[in-house]
C-alpha cells in the first residue's frame, strides 16, 4: 500500500511527522481552508482525497494556468481548442484531426515499462474520446547518459513499454525523438502525442447534460494500482531509489487488448448516436471524470461507489473514486439507449456498469454507497475542476543566467578532425522505432526517421478517398531553452514547423507539453513564462494555433531542476498527396543547395556539449517573418518536386543534415565553400538542405532568390565519402558505423 493510500485510509491519522492529513496529500494550509470555505464546513477523508487529485499539479493547471492564456488558440481550421480532451481541426472533405500530447515522466521514473505503456493507453483514450479513431502515436523521449546503469534500465524499459502497448493495441507509432543528457539522469520525459482522424459530424465532447441520464463506467475493473498517482507522482520530485520505490504501486497497469476492445466498443457507439458524453478516465480516476462531465455541463451527477466493478475485496470509497485503474471510459447515456449500449459492450467484450445519473442539484457531485445509500460525499463539481487554485507564482530571472550567456564557445579550440567530432554526433534511432510497428492500417507514407511522418488522410465511414495527406512533427531542444527560454522554444516551434514543411504540408496547428522543474522555484516558472512568450510570438508570426496541451512541473531530482524541456507537436496539412514525398537523402549527382543563411554562432550547440561538455553562449537570431518565407518556399518546392532529397538543418549544423542525408541514403557527398567548425556546426535556425537532380538545382535557386531567401551551392552528392573541403573526410563505411552503433554500443554494459 503506498503511503498516500495509508494516508486517507487511516481514520483519525494526523500525519506520522506531525501533519495535517491535507500536507500528506499534497494539499497546501491555504486550499484546505479553502476547502473548508466552498463547503462551509470541514471535508471528511473522502471529499479531502478528491480535492486533493483534483487540485493537483497535473489536473488543475495551478502554476501554469495563468500563463498558458497568452497562446493564441484559434483558426479558421479550429474546431476544438485547449480545454477538451484533445484539439480538432477540420481537415476538409468532411474529415476532422484529433491531436492531443502528454507525459508519463514521473510514473515512467518509477515503473519504466508500465509507466510508458500506460502514457500510451491514456493518450488513445484522449483521442477516441473526441470520436476519432487514433492512427499514429509519435513519443519524444529524454534520458540520462547511457553509461549510467539506471538510465540503461528506464531507457529499455520506456521503449518496450511504448512498443508493447502501442503494437499490441493496433496503432502505429510513426516518429518521435529520443535524447540523452545529464539532466534527465533521474527523471526521464516520456512524451506521448496522438492523431486521431473522424467523420467531422461524428465529434463529440466530454460533458454531461440531461437531467436522468445516465453515466455507464465502461471497460476494465477497478483496482487499487494508480490511486493518487497525480499526486504522489505527477506534482512532486524524486528523492532517493528506495523512496521511490515506495510509489510504484501509484503507477497504473496497463492492459492493451482490453484498450483495443474499448476503442471499437465507444466508437459504434458514438457512429450509432448512443451516446450523449463520454470523457476517459485517466489522472483522478473517476473523481476526475464525473466531475469535469457534470461542470461541463453545467449539471449535477450522484455516483454510486458499489456499482464500480472492482477487481480487489474491501476497497474504499476514497480508493474507488481516486483509483486511475486504465482502459476505463465514463458514458452519458440517456435511459433509452441504455440496453443498446450495454447490446452494443457485450459484442466486444467490454464490461458496461451503470454508476451514477445526471441530476440538476445545483451542480453537485455526490457520492453514495449505493442509490439511496448512505451519502459519502457532496461537493460542487466545478470546485473540483473550474474553481481549482490559481497561483501566480513568484518569478524571478536566475543568477546564474548571464554568466551562462558569457560563457561564450567561440573561446572553445577548434577541431583538430572535425569529422571525428562530427562521428561522435551522428545517432541513429533505429534501435528505437525498429521495436514500433510503424505500418499499421497501412496509411504510413514516411516512416520514422524523416524529418515528418507522413500519413494517408482517411477517415472510415466517408464515402470515397481523400487525396490530402498528413505530415507530423515532435522537437524540443532543451540546450536552447537552457541558454534562452523564450528564443529557444520559438526555434523548436520553427524547427518543427519547417519539418513539415520539408513533407510539403502547410503547418496547421501545434500541440505541445511543457517539461520542467519545481514551479515553487521563481527560476523554473520564469523559465516557463518566457518558454511560453517565445512560443506565442512564434505561433502568431507562422498562424499556428495552440490547440492544446500539457504542462508537467515537478521534474526535479536530488534538488536539482532538469533544464526548460518545452516539446512541440506540428501538424501540417498536405493538400493533394499525389506522389511519396522527398526525404533525408541524397541522389548520386544530385547537387546540395543550402536554403537560409548562417550565422557561425555555436552557443547551445550539440557540438559545444558533445566535444567539450560545455553549455554557455547566445543564441543566433531567429528571423520569423523570414522563417514564414521559407516554409511557403519549401512546401512549394517539395510540392512542384523540384527536390530529390530534403533536410532541416538543426542539431549538429549542416556537417550533421548532410551526413544524415548521406546515411540514409546510403550517398557519399563532397561540399566546399563551409569556413571553419563553426560554420559546420552552427544550429542557427531558418535552414534547409535540399538535394536536386539537373536543372531542378537552378529552379531552386531561382525561387529562393524570388522569395527573398539566400540560396548557395554546397557541392554534389555521390561517391563512398563524406568530405567537407578543409575540414571532414571519412569513409561511408565509418560513418555508418559510427551512426548505426552509437546505441547498441552504449547499451552493451548492460548486456
Amino acid at each position: 500500500m503506498t503511503t498516500w493510500n495509508r494516508v486517507v485510509g487511516a481514520a483519525g491519522y494526523r500525519g506520522d511527522v506531525g501533519e495535517e492529513l491535507h500536507r500528506a496529500l499534497g494539499l497546501t494550509d491555504d486550499e484546505a481552508a479553502a476547502i473548508e470555505r466552498i463547503l462551509g464546513r470541514a471535508p471528511n477523508h473522502l471529499e479531502l482525497a478528491m480535492y486533493a487529485v483534483m487540485w493537483s499539479e497535473h489536473c488543475s493547471y495551478k502554476s501554469s494556468r495563468l500563463h498558458l492564456r497568452r497562446l493564441p488558440t484559434e483558426g479558421p481550421h479550429v474546431l476544438v481548442g485547449p480545454g477538451e480532451n484533445a484539439g480538432v481541426i477540420d481537415a476538409g472533405d468532411g474529415v476532422a484531426v484529433a491531436l492531443r500530447i502528454e507525459s508519463h515522466n514521473h510514473p515512467s521514473a518509477v515503473e519504466p515499462y508500465q509507466g510508458a505503456a500506460t502514457g500510451v493507453g491514456g493518450i488513445l483514450r484522449d483521442i477516441f474520446t473526441m470520436g476519432a479513431r487514433p492512427i499514429a502515436v509519435m513519443d519524444p523521449l529524454r534520458f540520462g547518459p547511457l553509461d549510467d546503469a539506471r538510465s540503461r534500465w528506464i531507457f529499455e524499459g520506456v521503449v518496450s513499454g511504448i512498443s508493447g502497448y502501442g503494437n499490441s493495441v493496433g496503432v502505429p507509432t510513426v516518429g518521435g525523438e529520443v535524447v540523452f543528457d545529464e539532466c534527465y539522469a533521474d527523471n526521464p520525459l516520456v512524451n506521448v502525442l496522438c492523431l486521431g482522424v473522424m467523420p467531422k459530424d461524428r465529434l463529440v465532447l466530454g460533458r454531461a447534460s440531461g437531467v436522468g441520464n445516465l453515466a455507464v463506467l465502461l471497460g476494465s475493473t477497478t483496482g487499487r494500482d494508480g490511486i493518487g498517482g497525480v499526486s504522489v507522482l505527477a506534482s512532486a520530485g524524486f528523492g532517493d531509489a528506495v523512496a521511490d520505490a515506495d510509489k510504484r504501486p501509484s503507477v497504473q497497469v496497463g492492459d492493451p487488448f482490453e484498450e483495443k476492445r474499448l476503442i471499437e466498443a465507444c466508437l459504434e457507439l458514438l457512429d450509432a448516436g448512443l451516446v450523449v458524453g463520454i470523457q476517459d478516465l485517466g489522472g483522478a480516476g473517476l473523481t476526475c471524470a464525473t466531475s469535469e462531465t457534470a461542470s461541463r455541463g453545467g449539471v449535477g451527477m450522484d455516483v454510486w461507489v458499489s456499482a464500480v466493478p472492482q477487481r480487489e475485496p474491501g476497497m474504499e470509497p476514497f480508493e474507488v473514486m481516486t483509483s486511475e485503474s486504465q482502459e476505463r471510459m465514463l458514458a452519458i447515456v440517456t435511459p433509452e439507449a441504455l440496453d443498446a449500449v450495454l447490446a452494443t459492450c457485450r459484442r466486444w467484450e467490454v464490461r458496461a456498469s451503470v454508476v451514477g445519473r445526471v441530476t440538476e442539484d445545483g451542480g453537485r457531485l455526490r457520492i453514495f454507497d449505493r442509490p439511496d445509500g448512505d451519502r459519502l460525499a457532496d461537493v460542487p463539481a466545478a470546485s473540483l475542476h473550474e474553481d481549482a487554485p490559481l497561483y501566480d507564482r513568484p518569478i524571478a530571472r536566475p543568477a546564474w543566467q548571464d554568466e551562462l550567456l558569457a560563457a561564450s564557445p567561440a573561446s572553445l579550440p577548434a577541431p583538430v578532425d572535425a569529422g571525428d567530432d562530427l562521428l561522435a554526433m551522428l545517432v541513429d534511432a533505429s534501435w528505437v522505432y525498429s521495436q514500433y510497428d510503424h505500418q499499421l492500417f497501412l496509411n504510413t507514407v514516411e516512416a520514422p526517421g524523416a524529418d515528418a511522418a507522413v500519413l494517408r488522410l482517411k477517415a472510415p465511414g466517408l464515402p470515397g478517398r481523400s487525396t490530402k495527406g498528413l505530415a507530423l512533427s515532435t522537437d524540443g531542444n532543451a540546450r536552447w531553452c537552457a541558454l534562452d527560454p523564450r528564443r529557444g522554444t520559438a526555434m523548436a516551434v520553427a524547427e518543427s514547423a519547417l519539418n513539415v514543411a520539408c513533407a510539403g504540408a502547410r503547418p496547421v496547428a501545434l500541440v505541445n507539453c511543457l517539461n520542467f522543474g519545481n514551479p515553487e522555484h521563481p527560476e523554473v516558472m520564469w523559465q516557463l513564462s518566457e518558454a511560453i512568450d517565445g512560443m506565442a510570438e512564434a505561433c502568431l508570426a507562422l498562424d499556428l494555433p495552440v490547440i492544446g496541451g500539457n504542462v508537467s512541473l515537478y521534474n526535479e531530482s536530488r534538488g536539482r531542476d532538469i533544464d526548460p524541456t518545452p516539446v512541440v507537436g506540428v501538424l501540417g496539412l498536405i493538400d493533394r498527396l499525389e506522389r511519396k514525398p522527398p526525404t533525408v537523402a541524397m541522389v548520386p549527382g544530385g547537387r546540395l543547395v543550402m536554403l537560409g543563411a548562417t550565422v557561425p554562432e555555436l552557443g547551445g550547440s550539440l557540438w559545444a556539449l558533445r566535444a567539450h561538455g560545455h553549455r554557455g553562449g547566445t543564441l543566433p537570431p531567429l528571423d520569423l517573418a523570414f522563417h514564414a518565407r521559407l516554409l511557403d518556399l519549401v512546401r512549394a518546392l517539395v510540392t512542384d518536386g523540384l527536390a530529390a532529397g530534403i533536410h532541416d538543418v538543426s542539431e549538429g549544423g549542416v556537417g550533421v543534415a548532410l551526413a544524415e542525408m548521406a546515411l540514409r541514403s546510403q550517398v557519399g557527398f563532397r561540399a566546399s565553400g563551409i569556413d571553419g567548425h563553426a560554420e559546420l556546426f552552427a544550429e542557427s535556425p531558418s535552414r534547409v538542405v535540399v538535394c536536386a537532380v539537373g536543372d531542378a538545382a537552378d529552379e531552386v535557386v531561382r525561387r529562393a532568390g524570388e522569395a527573398g531567401v539566400p540560396a548557395s551551392l554546397l557541392g554534389e552528392a555521390g561517391g563512398d565519402r563524406l568530405i567537407v573541403d578543409g575540414l571532414v573526410d571519412v569513409s561511408l563505411a565509418d560513418a555508418t558505423a559510427a551512426w548505426r552503433n552509437a546505441i547498441p554500443k552504449a547499451l552493451a554494459p548492460s548486456r
